[in-house]
């Protein structure tokens, strides 16, 4: 190798570190956003300016208004994204599971199966006219859909006093062809899996319990907030696959949203391409659906409103 390939070797090299580290900066500096966010809304809100001004329960809104953000940060973490180091990664995906209310493992866990089942086992919307009807299905539809989601989530923190074992059993009782319950719940007691979540399920309930201490008589404000991220999150999560093909795993669509929207929602809209390249980085994503001559398949708040029509009978596709 002569002298100008190696310095050419080492200039690449050198390029390429630096952008790895750029990377790992981005990823670093937006979950400590998350966290001063998250804890300005459990802690510094209620403890230094209510007892100045209850109108800065109206602050509130805003750091609810960011909720696809905040899951769209923890959403790179649970793809390995934030951190090329594996245990700073699940680190920051941990923390940040902890103020979304909801241990790591399960998010991890239930996201994965989510690009594994798409449209086979998981299809939310649909039902079986043969067995159900629309009046059956549609009551725990608009449930999940209103805050539901959320609400599993959240309630999933009690899965940590009982034996892993009886996780399991949890899980082959609620089995079915239209849930990803099973094998959610088998992965979740997995020795080392299950120990994790067992300490962030206390911590979630230490530190979720300090807020509502902390907010006092204004107890019911951190209590709206946290219903508006629930109802935020559910009504996103089955947008981007509502009434597309059945069997697909990688179907999914591309919503459009204004420029500085997509930015907040860390180009999460771009949905057809996360499923069908799911190892990109948010900040790729753009690149990817511009390189691809990438059309839309609808507008966001257009997606998330034509759920409101309700479930579908598979036969009526």
């Amino acid at each position: 190798m002569t002298e100008g390939e190696m310095t050419e070797r080492r200039s690449g090299n050198a390029v390429r570190a630096q952008r790895r580290d750029d990377r790992q900066r981005i990823g670093s500096w937006l979950t400590a956003l998350a966290v001063v966010l998250n804890l300005l809304q459990l802690f510094a809100l209620p403890l230094l300016l209510l007892p100045r001004d209850p109108a800065w329960g109206w602050a509130l809104l805003p750091l609810a208004l960011l909720t696809t953000t905040f899951w769209s940060v923890i959403h790179e973490a649970v793809h390995g994204n934030l951190h090329h180091r594996r245990s700073l990664n699940d680190g920051y995906g941990r923390v940040l599971a902890v103020l979304y209310g909801s241990p790591f493992a399960l998010l991890k866990a239930g996201h994965l199966l989510h690009h594994r089942y798409s449209r086979t086992r998981e299809r939310a919307e649909v039902y079986d006219p043969a067995t159900s009807s629309w009046a059956k299905a549609a009551p725990g539809y608009y449930l999940r859909l209103f805050g539901g989601l959320y609400l599993l989530e959240v309630a999933a923190v009690v899965l940590a006093a009982l034996p892993a074992a009886a996780v399991r059993r949890l899980g082959r009782a609620v089995d079915g062809p239209d849930t990803v319950a099973r094998p959610l719940l088998e992965r979740v007691a997995q020795v080392e899996m299950f120990r994790q979540f067992r300490i962030d399920a206390a911590a979630i309930t230490v530190l979720h319990g300090a807020a509502f201490v902390a907010y006092g008589s204004h107890w019911w404000t951190l209590l709206a907030a946290l219903a508006g991220r629930g109802v935020i999150v559910s009504l996103a999560d089955n947008a981007y696959h509502y009434g597309t093909d059945l069997d697909e795993p990688l179907e999914a669509l591309n919503l459009k949203l204004p420029a500085p929207l997509e930015v907040l929602a860390l180009n999460f809209n771009l949905h057809g391409i996360h499923h069908r390249r799911p190892g990109l980085r948010w900040y790729e994503l753009r690149p990817a659906f511009d390189a691809e001559r990438g059309r839309y398949d609808s507008g966001w708040f257009r997606a998330v409103a034509r759920q409101i029509r309700g479930p579908i009978g598979i036969t009526d596709r």
